[in-house]
Parts: structure tokens; C-alpha cells; sequence
């Protein structure tokens, strides 16, 4: 009679054993999908989070970059290593897509103001372009110099000559020889009129609102 009471208890204990092991299992396996999903909607929500790579637009070496420049300059009152500012005249674009836009702030230098007359040297002004800011950031630009000497041909990068009375003269890369390389004088100014503002009669002017193109020596990246 004595075993059937500890066989009667083993199995019971057995019994609540086997009991308790099922109940607590599933809610380690709920635990496990929960963290499962955790998981799997943090890395949906971080994918659906980020935004695409911004195209980098690269404006190739040869680029022309025309500016109109914001203040006058001339070779009696200015010399080398004076800075002047400018705005870009027209969108540089790179397929199709818009690097430089029009009215981007522009800086340059003066590399060379020869006053007419010292040494018996013509007078001579000539000019380069430093950096241009797109969407707040500012790039360094290396470019070729836009040159004028007292008493020669305008030169085709002196696109349009501005005059602080209204008047002013259209070039456009006209000047230097071919068909209509004479300068055609806008507002009812004579002919000669482009002549004595670029050169003042003595000193070379470039005055406010002139228009220079610039030819990029390097290539600019814009990210």
C-alpha cells in the first residue's frame, strides 16, 4: 500500500510540473515577436526615413560665366589686388540642370590697373573672378583674366559696357574684327561712345552694370 501513494505523488508532481513549463512558454515566444517587430519597424521606419542622395552637379573646365558687375572700376583709381563684387548675368547649367543661377553673388580681384600716362605706358585694367556663392555656400573659382588696354580693339569678353547716365553700349563678342564688329551704341549714344567709356579718353573704365564673360579655368563641383 506504501507504493502506490509515492507513484500517486511522483506523477502529480510530474504532472504540475510539466503544467507550469506550458504556461510560462508563450509568453517567451510572444516576447521573441514582439522584439521581432520591434526590430522590423525600426529598420522600415529608418529606410522610409532617409532621403535620397543629392546629385552633385560638376561645371566643367571652358564654362563660360558672364557677371555684371556691381560697382565701376578703371585703372586711375583702382589697383592690383583690389576686390570688387558682381552678380551672375545668366544660369550656368549642367544637363539641363541649373548649377549657377542667375544672380549668384560673385567676388573678384584686380590683377593689373596701369593709370594712362605713368612711364609712358597706355593704361591698362584687367580683371579675374575669385569665388561665387550658391545657396549660401561660396566656391572658389579660378578663371581667365578679362583685360583692357588704353587705345586697342574691345576684346570679345566685354559683353556690354554700363553707363551710369542711362547710356550704354552692346558688344556681345562683336568687337575685334568680322561681320558687324562695329559696336552698335544703345539709347541714341554715337558710335564712339563704347570707345570713350572703356577708355575714358585716357584711363580704361569699366563701369557699373558692365558685363563681363569669364572663362572657368577649373572645374566647379555644386553638391
Amino acid at each position: 500500500m506504501k507504493y502506490p501513494r509515492k507513484s500517486w505523488a511522483v506523477v502529480m508532481a510530474l504532472s504540475m510540473t510539466l503544467a507550469f513549463a506550458g504556461c510560462s512558454s508563450p509568453p517567451a515566444d510572444d516576447s521573441a515577436k514582439n522584439a521581432a517587430g520591434d526590430s522590423s519597424k525600426g529598420s522600415s521606419g529608418g529606410s522610409a526615413k532617409s532621403a535620397p542622395a543629392k546629385l552633385e552637379l560638376i561645371v566643367p573646365a571652358e564654362s563660360s560665366l558672364e557677371v555684371r558687375l556691381t560697382n565701376g572700376l578703371n585703372s586711375k583709381e583702382n589697383k592690383a589686388g583690389d576686390t570688387f563684387s558682381a552678380s551672375v548675368e545668366r544660369n550656368v547649367t549642367v544637363n539641363g540642370q541649373v548649377a549657377i543661377p542667375k544672380g549668384a553673388e560673385v567676388s573678384g580681384s584686380v590683377t593689373n590697373a596701369v593709370p594712362s600716362g605713368r612711364l609712358k605706358q597706355r593704361a591698362t585694367l584687367a580683371l579675374t573672378l575669385a569665388s561665387v556663392t550658391v545657396g549660401g555656400k561660396t566656391y572658389n573659382l579660378s578663371t581667365s583674366t578679362v583685360a583692357q588696354t588704353e587705345g586697342s580693339k574691345t576684346t570679345r569678353d566685354v559683353v556690354f559696357i554700363g553707363g551710369g547716365t542711362g547710356a550704354g553700349a552692346a558688344i556681345g563678342g562683336l568687337a575685334g574684327g568680322g561681320k558687324g564688329a562695329a559696336i552698335g551704341a544703345l539709347l541714341g549714344a554715337g558710335a564712339g561712345t563704347a570707345g570713350a567709356m572703356m577708355t575714358g579718353q585716357k584711363d580704361v573704365k569699366f563701369p557699373a552694370e558692365s558685363v563681363l564673360r569669364f572663362t572657368l579655368k577649373e572645374e566647379v563641383r555644386i553638391p
